[in-house]
């Protein structure tokens, strides 16, 4: 009889996660089905996808409320399927706010849970490792100080080492990256990288636009690329580009070669700022909330970094611009400085070497699929 997970991402790095983890189960066990909330990644590895994530992802404690009964309709939607037909086992994938009330409703009906990329109890809110203790059977981790803290608070865990250090690569240079999405390769390229989520798109793009196009009317001629963010509609993003005299290219699959193609990078943080390191493109880190969520996070958070490469190697090697010191000027002089710093490409390819260090084993997802069957 094949064995039957249900698999909950709310949001798109999430969702890249439990693509690659579906594609490695598929592989070592063939007839296993695989259900629960996703996108097109999922899909194309072979999950049927009941529920799609873009319903779910919001960022900032505000813009969360404001879309709670659209959010408590769907955790009460999931509920009843599990209850309707319960998996061998459940697994959630961060998104800790839906994931962590998820697992209690688990556990009331005897399902086996399976936490795989921890909240980051690290941070802030260290007090989930308690509901963790209570309502999950096992963590899977990506880092290894993650382990750790598991350890030391008595959870199951299981390191199983973070996929991007795998996943992580393109066959083009610079050049060919250039020619297959039609740039000008003697033209400086710019990447605007807004984030996954409507709510930071529509602050940050923005900022990042005025940004650029100082640069395009003081410096020197640019392109721009956007890379398209499942989830997210072209038409979205055209709405913010409608008036805009730059040239750009919103580009929607091909994500590692659109980073390549790129001089310097500004990016909203989230897992794509490792990405971006990992290909070795100078980049910095931006990110902006409602007044009211920053306060309150400022007051929970407890470590000093909002990227993660800063929070892997545990020193700032990337420079982040947050709230107040997310303007047009500010982002302007910081591009500039990646653009035309004698020592920009050395720089990044240090960075490169610090946060692959950093990130640990090899084969993420292939661990993590071995653990999934040993737990069923």
């Amino acid at each position: 009889m094949s064995h039957h997970i249900y698999i909950v991402a709310g949001e798109a790095s999430g969702e890249a996660h439990a693509a690659r983890l579906v594609s490695a189960l598929k592989q070592q066990q063939p007839s296993i089905y695989i259900t629960g909330i996703g996108g097109d990644k999922m899909r194309a590895a072979g999950a049927d996808i009941s529920i799609d994530f873009a319903e779910l992802a919001v960022m900032g404690l505000v813009e969360v409320i404001k879309r709670y009964p659209k959010i408590k309709g769907i955790f009460n939607q999931v509920v009843e399927e599990l209850r309707r037909q319960p998996p061998d086992l459940l697994i959630l994938i961060d998104y800790p706010g839906f994931n962590l009330k998820l697992a209690k409703q688990a556990k009331k009906l005897g399902i086996k849970v399976l936490y795989y990329i921890s909240p980051k109890i690290w941070a802030w809110r260290a007090g989930r490792i308690e509901q963790i203790k209570r309502y999950v059977d096992h963590m899977a981790v990506l880092f290894p100080f993650e382990q750790e803290i598991y350890e030391k608070a008595e959870v199951a865990v299981t390191c199983v080492g973070h996929p991007l250090v795998d996943a992580v690569h393109t066959q083009l240079s610079k050049t060919a990256a250039r020619e297959k999405f039609l740039l000008d390769k003697d033209i400086r390229v710019i990447g605007l990288f807004p984030g996954s989520r409507r709510s930071e798109i529509s602050v940050l793009l923005p900022v990042m636009l005025e940004a650029a196009e100082r640069i395009e009317r003081r410096h020197f001629p640019i392109q721009i690329v956007i890379p398209q963010a499942p989830g997210i509609d072209e038409s979205f993003l055209q709405q913010y580009l409608a008036g805009s005299c730059l040239n750009v290219r919103v580009i929607k699959d091909d994500f590692y070669e659109v980073i390549q193609a790129c001089d310097a990078i500004v990016a909203a943080s989230g897992t794509v700022t490792l990405e971006i390191a990992l290909l070795g493109v100078p980049h910095f880190i931006t990110y902006k909330v409602s007044p009211w969520s920053y306060r309150i996070l400022k007051r929970l958070v407890k470590i000093p970094y909002v990227g993660l490469c800063n929070i892997v190697t545990k020193q700032p090697v990337i420079k982040e611009l947050l709230q107040d010191d997310v303007t047009p000027v500010r982002l302007e002089q910081q591009l500039m400085d990646l653009l035309t710093h004698p020592q920009r490409q050395q720089h990044a390819e240090n960075i490169r070497q610090q946060v692959k260090q950093a990130l640990g084993p090899s084969g993420g997802a292939e661990n993590a699929a071995k653990l999934v069957l040993s737990l069923i």
